[in-house]
């Protein structure tokens, strides 16, 4: 769980909703350090082949999904999750 300025956030619950978009192949929400919130959302994302999304425009329609509160502010894109051999994937190796 992730709590942002006092607001209780479950980081799988974006997640499911961040698998719906069209170019997120796989995605991992994290809370990082924030310095008056506490915590803030952060979604590493690994995007499908030949998918021309931006970070910003990413952010930009999680905003319309979710409550003010809830939305990740920063995207981050990336090759691969780290995995466990059982293919969970390894969230505190991600920042």
């Amino acid at each position: 769980m992730i709590i942002r300025g006092g607001f209780n956030v479950y980081p799988r619950e974006l997640e499911e909703v961040l698998m719906a978009h069209p170019a997120v192949s796989l995605v991992a929400v994290i809370g990082v350090p924030h310095p008056s919130h506490g915590e803030e959302i952060k979604a590493v994302v690994v995007k499908k082949a030949d998918d021309s999304t931006t970070e910003a425009e990413l952010a930009a329609w999680g905003k319309t999904q979710f409550a003010g509160y809830k939305y990740p502010r920063i995207v981050e894109f990336v090759d691969t999750l780290p995995m466990t051999a059982t293919g969970k994937i390894l969230k505190r190796e991600l920042s």
